[in-house]
């Protein structure tokens, strides 16, 4: 017996990737629907040799179903997502609405899969930011062993992650580069993104920050730790899928580099590849449609007494969203719901 599944924004980048990965990996559904805005209503989507036709959220009874993945923004998932819990349907809400409420679990299951037990308080389970859900899975087995005092990350993310807009926005500047009489003016992004790159993600905060760079403090303190220490600078970057970080790690206890590739090696959802050769690092086009996290650039930073350097490389829409959102429906299943 298997589950019945909810796809909320299934048209949507994050959407369509839930439903690949729901059945490329073979999660045991026995009936899925898949839902929409009134816009996009009637939209056929693929589900595995499936096509499936997008039903109105706006009327969708939830009652009888039992996980809904919801891949919508904030502002609709206030409507929806309390709707759906209330239904007895558990919701695994990728928006950043829910993560930082102290009755959510907020869930990257190679990291803290027991969170998801704590998911009955409100039926709902928070979908991490898509910059921290990679790096917390290179953070903690290196903090398991050697405690991690302080975090210095940078990142470098694709347009994905402003959604289908970015991606078109991109697409657009970089054709009129080569055509001086089709200029494309800024709107999804505050600046150029063509051939340039933009140290600005979110709104602008009190202190300085940026809100995304506040969510990666936020996140890894509630998901890993909340004595780890994280300052962030998040970039975007003209990349249309897969974000890079660069980290730089302070551990209580010595740390040496060997030590710390063969850890990564051994942890879940992570690949390393680093060699000290031209090419012997992955970068974000390599990782495009991959599970894993890629670790590489493994080394010592000889300027403190216990320090850390890695690059970090990821599918922003499978890790950083949709995958993670499987995942957490895989964990639920095995830990507490047992079907299929």
């Amino acid at each position: 017996m298997g589950y019945k599944i909810v796809v909320v924004g299934a048209t949507g980048n994050v959407g369509l990737e839930m439903l690949n990965i729901l059945a490329e990996r073979q999660f045991p559904v026995d009936e899925i629907a898949v839902l929409a805005s009134r816009r996009s209503l009637g939209t056929e989507v693929s589900f595995g040799d499936e096509t499936l036709k997008t039903q109105d959220l706006d009327t969708f009874d939830f009652t009888g179903w039992d996980i809904a993945l919801f891949a919508i923004g904030s502002d609709a998932t206030k409507t929806y997502a309390p709707r759906a819990a209330k239904a007895g349907c558990v919701v695994i809400d990728n928006s950043s609405l829910y993560r930082y409420d102290p009755d959510v679990p907020l869930v990257v299951p190679e990291v803290n899969p027991e969170a998801v037990e704590g998911y009955a308080k409100k039926n709902i389970i928070a979908n991490p930011n898509c910059s921290t859900a990679q790096m917390v899975v290179a953070l903690k087995p290196l903090h398991d062993r050697a405690t991690i005092r302080r975090v210095v990350v940078s990142t470098y993310q694709s347009v994905s992650g402003a959604g289908k807009e970015g991606m078109d926005e991109l697409w657009d500047q970089t054709k009129a580069v080569y055509n001086p009489t089709d200029e494309v003016a800024p709107k999804k992004f505050q600046k150029q993104i063509a051939f340039n790159v933009i140290p600005h993600i979110d709104v602008f905060m009190e202190d300085g920050s940026t809100k995304e760079e506040w969510k990666m403090v936020a996140e890894t303190k509630k998901i890993v730790d909340p004595s780890i220490r994280v300052t962030a600078t998040c970039v975007r970057v003209p990349v249309f899928v897969g974000h890079a970080e660069a980290i730089n790690i302070e551990t209580e206890d010595f740390l040496d580099e060997d030590e710390a590739r063969d850890i990564l090696r051994e942890s879940p959802g992570i690949m390393v590849i680093d060699k000290r050769e031209d090419g012997g690092y992955v970068t974000p086009v390599e990782c495009v449609g991959d599970f894993a996290t890629f670790i590489s650039r493994i080394r010592q930073d000889g300027t403190i007494e216990n320090g850390l350097n890695l690059w970090c490389v990821s599918d922003n829409l499978r890790k950083g969203a949709a995958l993670n959102a499987v995942q957490i429906a895989e964990t639920l299943g095995s830990r507490v719901l047992q079907k299929g």
